[in-house]
């Protein structure tokens, strides 16, 4: 049987606006009248539900609370800390005046403020001065702060989920008497978003440090976790900082020690944002659309009654309410299982590739037939295979049934991962063949990651603009062996992994 695409263009015609079709056919999100920014339908923002609550348990349980700051930071603030600033000045949104009045006939701002309010590309400064009033001895230490708000970076080239100008997401902001606290709480927070990341949303990733030129405006170490899309490049999923006594200087976070002197605290801050639900669609969706691992489908199974038959109608919907009724008590990861009944009016044929361009795990058909023989036909979202099964049994089978494939979709881009890491490229002119082929078809999809060796110098970092190449971080399974730069053919020590990335 020949596969039948619901997505044109497909992902080898051209993966860009592949991606844009697959969001619209979910009909998760949309372009919003103001440039850069995203509507977030009830389908998109259900997913980000189920991600937000998953890590924000995870976070209360590794001791964090949560509060909220203001969305405007006083441009003093920022320019407290000079390479923060430096890192966001580009992307900032700055409100100068407040109030409207009307002028010939339109709307222009009225007064200007004294002091300009940047809209929070981050909180560091505006967290850093709270911290410098609620943090006078080292009984308040260590002080674990998280929040869920959006932020704005003005993004000059958007694309829904993965880089928008406005974006939701969670910073987490922590203060530590020590040194040695403060790294243990920065990978602790990586670690939690590795989990969650490879648990819930079956995605692999590599975790590691930032180079000098990748790492966040301030930060002593940013640490980082990447993962692939299936185009082959790279995407930043979160970042964990050590920010050792940057902000604490600047803000003048200070604590009185035991021994009765004076200490700067120690900070870290951490964050994740919608763009795994652009990781996410990048990592395992199809040529006919979403694929969605089940720990965050907002369905696991739906139910598609076939209505064929006027005179057995109120026969099958039956069928398929008590079908719901025997879903809803399994058990999938901890919680009943999600289960919907499509009974609106439509064709079966067309709710069905409906919720397969939404990404459903489960599609149930039930008609008189299937009545009749006490059967129902079940479809899973990784393939098109459909399978009669009794439907006495299909209920207690669910479970497993989604345990398999969320397990398979996993596995599936880890394959493909490995697949496309190359470690055969020791020069820069393999480098440059290797990013930038001359008879390359299909360029865009050409590539993968390249772990090699560099030397540590970060003016190499400018040599790599040219192939829009990035180092993307230093993995933290370093292999200790010697080599030579791929880059300047100096001798080096580093495992460094290069790649293209959104």
């Amino acid at each position: 049987m020949a596969e039948k695409c619901a997505i044109n263009p497909t992902r080898e015609e051209d993966y860009a606006e592949w991606y844009q079709q697959v969001i619209k056919a979910a009909d998760m999100a949309e372009n919003s009248p103001v440039r850069g920014c995203m509507v977030i339908k009830p389908w998109g923002w259900a997913i980000w539900e189920f991600i937000r609550d998953q890590l924000d348990s995870r976070i209360k349980a590794t001791g964090h609370q949560n509060a909220y700051f203001p969305l405007f930071v006083p441009l003093s603030f920022l320019q407290k800390e000079a390479s923060h600033v430096e890192g966001f000045a580009k992307e900032c949104a700055v409100v100068t005046h407040v109030r409207l009045e009307v002028k010939d006939k339109k709307l222009v701002p009225a007064a200007e403020l004294e002091e300009p309010l940047v809209i929070r590309p981050t909180s560091e400064a505006v967290i850093g001065e709270a911290f410098s009033r609620w943090i006078s001895s080292w009984r308040d230490l260590p002080l674990l702060i998280n929040q869920w708000a959006n932020v704005v970076r003005w993004e000059m080239r958007p694309r829904i989920f993965i880089r928008t100008s406005e974006f939701l997401w969670q910073e987490g902001h922590t203060a530590h008497a020590t040194e040695e606290e403060a790294w243990k709480e920065a990978k602790l927070m990586l670690e939690e978003y590795r989990k969650l990341t490879e648990e819930m949303l079956a995605i692999p990733v590599i975790l590691g440090s930032k180079s000098p030129g990748e790492r966040f405006p301030g930060a002593v170490d940013t640490m980082t976790f990447e993962c692939m899309t299936q185009d082959r490049k790279a995407i930043q999923c979160g970042t964990s900082h050590y920010l050792g006594q940057n902000f604490a200087k600047a803000f003048s976070i200070r604590f009185n020690t035991p021994q009765g002197g004076t200490e700067y605290a120690y900070t870290t801050s951490w964050g994740v944002t919608t763009r795994l639900i652009g990781a996410m669609i990048m990592a395992h969706s199809d040529d006919n659309g979403l694929c969605l691992p089940p720990k965050v489908a907002p369905y696991h199974v739906v139910i598609i009654p076939v209505l064929t038959k006027e005179e057995r109608r109120e026969e099958v919907l039956a069928a398929a309410r008590k079908l719901e009724k025997a879903l809803q008590q399994e058990v999938f990861d901890g919680k009943p299982v999600r289960v919907h009944v499509d009974d609106k009016e439509g064709r079966a044929g067309e709710k069905n590739w409906a919720w397969i361009k939404k990404g459903v795990p489960i599609r149930i058909e039930i008609g008189a037939r299937e009545v009749d023989a006490s059967t129902c036909v079940a479809s899973l979202r990784d393939s098109l295979e459909k399978t009669v099964i009794p439907l006495g049994g299909i209920a207690s089978k669910t479970p497993s049934l989604l345990a398999d494939l969320q397990e398979r979709m996993f596995q599936k881009a880890l394959q493909f991962r490995n697949q496309h890491i190359h470690t055969d490229i020791t020069t820069f002119e393999q480098m440059k063949a290797f990013f930038t082929p001359e008879c390359e078809e299909k360029p865009e999809i050409h590539g993968g990651f390249v772990r090699a060796k560099w030397c540590g110098d970060t003016a190499t970092e400018d040599l790599l603009k040219e192939l829009k190449v990035t180092i993307r971080c230093l993995p933290f399974d370093q292999s200790g062996t010697e080599g030579k730069c791929v880059i300047t053919g100096r001798p080096a020590t580093l495992d460094a992994i290069f790649a293209k990335s959104y």
